[in-house]
């Protein structure tokens, strides 16, 4: 497995990081099953894995703890906050408050007296990032939390975020965690070139795209079915019904042909996308299964031809996303109480 710098903190990471969103109630709910997936990763050379607060509210976070007993020190762990954790007010956000409440709860989850990485979930503009840096700032001088980042960042906030750090002595944050495959490459745009011009580390989330690059989803097959409870709460990226996601399936079709092709899966081709970015460090790979985690330990050792990347440009061009729900924020400016007159 090979290994990268993450960002210019010295840290070397795999290129493949394990997500484990699909750990506990949103997926596999047999706990012995995902440590076993996990324990197949790190014996894959996996280094880097990556949870969050809310995956099935905490439970993803217990999994990940009870699997690294024993291996805790080889590994880069990173988990997230911000998302609401429960019904409180005030369980959710940037703040000090909950921040300072959220990071004590990951880490008796987890097991361990210091987090990697810590990362805010998601952007929200009615919290002074001043504030949130503050914080977090304090949990890396207390020896809590090694490194911070945060995840589907708009341009102007990861920018605005790397100057108040600079004037006001705060931590910097110095990775971002955005959505990023061949039908999702809004980033190629402004965030890649941002992160690369901070020396920041990108661990992208969702090469598959969700599924939608995995092989289940081509043009004329049955797609009904059980969906995971993550699917089943984002119905507008998977309604067919939508031409958006008819879009996205007609690519899939065809870029599951530019795979048959080059003699790889459609996952190979997928994962091997992502990682072949300049930009980007890790891919975030989140197995429900050790077949799915098999499948895509496979993608490391593909490198893509020009020529295939080309056929992959003609397909979904470079920085579109085919559904812009699929990019994973949208500006509070553009909500509709926002642009009445």
């Amino acid at each position: 497995m090979e290994l990268r710098p993450l960002g210019r903190t010295g840290v070397q990471v795999s290129q493949l990081c394990l997500g484990t969103m699909m750990f506990g109630e949103w997926g596999t709910k047999d706990h012995d099953e995902s440590i076993r997936i996990i324990h197949r990763a790190l014996d894959a050379g996996v280094n880097f894995v990556d949870t969050a607060d809310v995956y099935s509210q905490g439970e993803s976070e217990e999994i990940v703890g009870k699997a690294l007993k024993g291996r805790r020190d080889d590994v880069v762990l990173a988990t997230k906050f911000f998302m609401p954790f429960d019904d409180g007010p005030n369980h959710r956000g940037g703040s000090r408050r909950w921040i300072m409440t959220a990071v004590e709860n990951s880490l008796r989850r987890l097991g361990t007296d210091h987090l990697d990485l810590y990362q805010m979930h998601r952007y929200d503009p009615g919290v002074e990032l001043d504030e949130t840096l503050g914080a977090l700032t304090d949990l890396v001088r207390a020896g809590k939390v090694r490194y911070i980042g945060h995840s589907t960042f708009p341009g102007s906030a990861l920018v605005d975020a790397q100057y108040i750090a600079r004037d006001r002595g705060r931590e910097r944050f110095v990775t971002e965690q955005p959505t990023y495959s061949i039908l999702t490459r809004n980033i190629e745009n402004e965030i890649l070139p941002l992160t690369q011009k901070y020396g920041m580390g990108v661990l992208s989330y969702s090469p598959l795209a969700g599924g939608w690059l995995s092989g289940r989803y081509r043009v004329g097959a049955e797609q009904d079915g059980p969906q995971s409870v993550a699917r089943q709460r984002l119905a507008n990226r998977f309604d067919l019904k939508l031409p958006e996601n008819q879009r996205k399936l007609e690519a899939a079709d065809a870029l599951a042909k530019v795979a048959d092709d080059a003699g790889l899966s459609l996952v190979e081709l997928a994962i091997a996308f992502v990682l072949r970015h300049p930009g980007i460090t890790s891919a975030i790979i989140g197995p429900r299964t050790m077949e799915h985690l098999d499948s895509q330990l496979a993608a490391a050792d593909v490198a893509l031809t020009d020529d295939v990347l080309d056929r992959i440009d003609e397909i979904v061009a470079p920085g579109v996303t085919l559904n812009p729900a699929d990019n994973g924020w949208v500006s509070p400016s553009l909500h509709p109480a926002a642009r009445r007159r």
